[in-house]
């Protein structure tokens, strides 16, 4: 299997390997993969017009799951394995471990590591840079992306084999980018991930500028696990969202229902557990009981 990479530079002798960007790393994941074209072709002109800083390098890999694309598959199709769970890979295991080993070698040694990823949930979130608790984390240097929220989450065993923990490990400043979209394409949050994370590289002085005024950012707000509180249907129904992303709420605020599938009478009301802002809806529309289908950011 080919996996495609872009690569620009600033020009000089022996250019630092600068900044990474990996897209889909799954097979529906195919906004992470726009995300990546739009910023490869804002990179082309950029090059063309001589705004990349010189001795720097920037690599982009729209996609390195291309296989389960072509077939619609989220994970591999052989073996319903996710390549984001075997970094940092092993050359002689199986496909997936040797896939992850590649491109891992190729992205280990660059300064910034972006990754365009989906959460195991459907839905929407609000946009933001997410990174594992490894102790490596840079929180103030997330803000320069200029998204509303910087989110540092615990990590968990199964985290341990995720591109981000393993760039972190690897001493790579590593940033995960949500924007709320998977499977289907979302061009406002393609316009938005290629000016978030061009404004990222013009702050760490990777570009010069962009070809055309970058937008300005918003100051971030950083929130950790302890900060996100989810609610979680207790009976399984269609799902009916009274309110959606970003929007304020304070504790005890209606979010949605239940519905019985076949009467459509209210099995169960959804209420906010704190103050604060809606950080993630689920899609649903059917949703089992124990699903999570709201999460909160408490103020």
């Amino acid at each position: 299997m080919r996996i495609t990479a872009y690569r620009f530079s600033g020009g000089g002798e022996n250019p630092e390997k600068t900044m990474a960007i990996v897209g889909a790393t799954r097979g529906n994941e195919a906004q992470q993969m726009y995300n990546c074209s739009q910023i490869i072709a804002r990179l082309k002109t950029i090059e063309k017009n001589g705004l990349i800083s010189e001795g720097k390098e920037i690599v982009v890999i729209p996609t390195v799951n291309n296989f389960s694309m072509n077939i619609e598959k989220r994970f591999w199709a052989m073996d319903n394995t996710d390549i984001n769970r075997m970094f940092p890979g092993y050359n002689l295991g199986e496909t997936t471990q040797r896939i992850a080993y590649s491109v891992f070698e190729y992205v280990k040694d660059f300064k910034y590591g972006i990754h365009f990823t989906s959460h195991y949930r459907p839905g929407r979130f609000i946009p933001h840079v997410r990174m594992m608790h490894t102790g490596y984390e840079d929180t103030e240097m997330a803000q320069d992306f200029g998204l509303p929220y910087v989110y540092v989450r615990n990590s968990k065993p199964y985290d341990t084999t995720t591109l981000n923990y393993n760039w972190q490990i690897w001493e790579t400043h590593a940033f995960s980018l949500y924007f709320g979209a998977t499977a289907r394409i979302n061009e406002e949050a393609g316009l938005m991930a290629d000016e978030t994370v061009l404004r990222f590289m013009k702050k760490q002085g990777i570009i010069k500028d962009a070809e055309r005024p970058l937008m300005e950012g918003e100051e971030s707000r950083l929130v950790r696990s302890r900060d996100i509180v989810s609610v979680r249907t207790a009976v399984s129904g269609v799902l009916h969202k009274s309110l959606h992303v970003n929007a304020e709420v304070e504790s005890g605020n209606l979010l949605g229902y239940i519905l019985d599938p076949y009467e459509g009478s209210v099995l169960q009301p959804l209420y906010s557990p704190v103050k604060g802002r809606v950080f993630f809806t689920a899609y649903g529309p059917y949703e089992y009981e124990g699903s999570m289908v709201f999460r909160i950011a408490r103020e």
